[in-house]
């Protein structure tokens, strides 16, 4: 039985790779700055905060491997730096992060930091494992949903995404936690590359909504980087569920 820390547990990720450890039968413990839920095991959650560096000692304390999907706009090498001091100070557990595909080809703020705390974990003396996938479905129906809300949708043009599956990204992290130590990982992406045009029209379909769609043309380094699909990995299209299948199970059927 092996004994894995996971933060952001409660997060999109976390919720799916949280279960899939504990169900392989080994020792899972969720880290979160919320409370533990009161049917939650001895042991099974640590309440700390990583970028205010308290509670992490307790959490780390005797764990074999750390799942880091902690995640936030802001912040992110100032919790991992944290994080790294504490899995020093309860020996060499094999610490496995989650990032983004294209961080180091797209200049944007968030690609950024997750690209600065790649380097942490890569010179951390830590052993490592860095898995980097391509936007998740879910993020994709957050954003449809916003966009969705506008009588007339201004939809960047040229810029292609290729959504993967949450649940197909937690097997292959929980794999990767469960192996050895091996560096940084070929991506993982979704089955398709799609517009984001596409993407809105077939949310809007499974909603049965009409808006009309107004191409718009980014300027700036980042959005030249996404239209030349920076942000993509098509040699890497190892998900299987698609963005249709997706939207059927999780976006009600119109009236």
């Amino acid at each position: 039985m092996t004994a894995i820390l996971v933060t952001g547990s409660t997060g999109t990720l976390g919720r799916a790779v949280v279960p899939r450890l504990a169900d392989a039968g080994h020792r899972v413990r969720s880290l979160s700055r919320r409370p533990p839920p009161p049917a939650s095991p001895a042991g099974a959650w640590a309440t700390g905060d990583l970028r205010r560096n308290v509670g992490l000692d307790q959490a780390v304390a005797g764990m074999d491997v750390i799942v880091h999907c902690a995640s936030a706009p802001r912040g992110d090498p100032a919790a991992a730096r944290n994080l790294i001091a504490a899995a020093r100070r309860a020996g060499a557990p094999h610490l496995v992060y989650i990032s983004i595909a294209g961080i180091d080809q797209v200049p944007l703020g968030y690609y950024k930091a997750k690209l600065a705390t790649e380097r942490l974990i890569e010179a951390s003396g830590l052993p490592w494992t860095i898995l980097r996938a391509t936007q998740f479905h879910d993020l994709s129906l957050v954003v449809m949903g916003q966009m969705a809300k506008l009588p007339v949708i201004p939809v960047p043009a040229g810029v292609r995404f290729q959504p993967v599956d949450t649940d197909e990204v937690a097997a292959r992290l929980v794999e990767l936690a469960l192996g050895a130590p091996a560096g940084l990982v070929p991506d993982v992406a979704g089955p398709q590359v799609s517009s984001m045009a596409d993407l809105l029209r077939t949310y809007l379909r499974a909603r049965g909504k009409h808006r009309l769609l107004v191409p718009v043309r980014l300027p700036g380094h980042a959005a030249r980087a996404v239209r030349a699909g920076a942000n993509l990995a098509p040699g890497r299209a190892v998900g299987h569920r698609t963005w249709e299948e997706f939207l059927a199970e999780r976006v009600p059927a119109p009236a």
